[in-house]
């Protein structure tokens, strides 16, 4: 027991002890650069206050592109479906053909969102998955109405995204359906 107690004292000197005596060296290579990167940010701020002014004008055009794109989305319609059911309706065809229509048009600088949603009935994974083809199903129908595939993505919210909360049927049909968002 006394030779592992002296043994550990010993190799805690050792450890406590070091080498101080050494010099530090210098990396002259970090110098170079920290200097560089000083040099960099003199740079970038002179080029950021040179660009103030275009700074501002983009800020403008943002602004109006996102009043140009809330005023889009209300005219962009929700399309409902059945109980259960992922295939688009006859009486809503009309709504996906309206909205193929302002997405090749006025809306054609932006990316279309299709948000995918369920009522409360059925698991979450079923509601999900339901959305998800939903989505889908409307995604098809407007490529097949012109639309560019590439500028249309999906999400599906399940019943996580409801526009009613009565239980009543009148109310549960109207979260059974896919939403329109553009964007930048």
């Amino acid at each position: 027991m006394k030779s592992l107690i002296i043994s550990s004292i010993v190799f805690a000197m050792l450890v406590f002890s070091g080498c101080a005596d050494k010099e530090p060296t210098v990396d002259t290579k970090v110098e170079q650069e920290v200097v560089a990167q000083e040099v960099d940010s003199v740079k970038t701020e002179t080029v950021a206050a040179e660009d103030a002014s275009v700074a501002e004008n983009s800020i403008l055009n943002s602004d109006s592109n996102e009043v140009n794109m809330a005023t889009l989305e209300k005219e962009l319609l929700s399309v409902y479906f059945d109980y259960d059911k992922f295939s688009v309706r006859a009486d809503m065809q009309e709504k996906v053909t309206n909205s193929a229509t302002l997405a090749n048009g006025t809306a054609g600088a932006f990316t279309v969102k299709l948000e995918g949603n369920c009522d409360e009935w059925g698991s979450d994974e079923y509601n999900f998955a339901l959305g998800l083809k939903r989505a889908s199903a409307v995604k098809k129908a407007l490529v097949a109405e012109g639309v560019d595939e590439g500028r249309i993505t999906m999400v599906s919210y399940g019943e996580s995204n409801p526009v009613c909360s009565n239980k009543t049927k009148d109310c549960w049909a109207k979260n059974r359906r896919v939403d329109f968002k553009l964007l930048p």
